[in-house]
């Protein structure tokens, strides 16, 4: 299988899904890319280190309150996209897998910028967000029965 571009990888994420080419690649030209050692924490809980992190290589395990949550993830999953747009510490931990991890960012500067340009970058994100409070609710739904 042939290995994916930032750019393909980009464009299959839900907050970024419809989006022109042109404005993925200036997605990509605001953003860098990082790179996470086997076991090496790429977030901690309630720092304020805000920033939007799309995995591209390699796993990572969420905790939040020191408890493991959900499954790894992996290429194509994010993270940061609360802290992003609130600006508010980091809502949960993230540690590298043992491959580590590699991971493209950017920054709540260049994010905001961007989105300022691009109206249509909000609208996608509005709708990626959307449709994750509605899964949730469901879920408490379905729990509350």
């Amino acid at each position: 299988m042939a290995q994916r571009t930032l750019s393909d990888v980009l464009a299959d994420i839900d907050l970024f899904s419809g989006l022109p080419e042109t404005l993925i690649s200036d997605l990509i030209q605001a953003g860098a890319t990082i790179h996470t050692p086997g076991g090496h924490r790429a977030v901690c809980q309630g720092s304020d280190d805000a920033g939007l992190q799309v995995i591209l290589r390699g796993s990572a395990t969420v905790t939040v309150n020191g408890v493991e949550r959900g499954p790894e993830l992996g290429q194509g999953d994010y993270f940061g996209e609360i802290s992003v747009i609130d600006g508010l510490g980091r809502s949960a931990t993230l540690t590298a897998g043992e491959q580590g991890l590699d991971t493209f960012t950017i920054s709540p500067l260049n994010f905001w910028s961007l989105v300022d340009r691009h109206p249509s970058m909000a609208h996608s994100l509005l709708r990626a967000l959307c449709a994750r409070i509605r899964t949730l609710d469901a879920g408490e739904a379905a729990v509350a029965r």
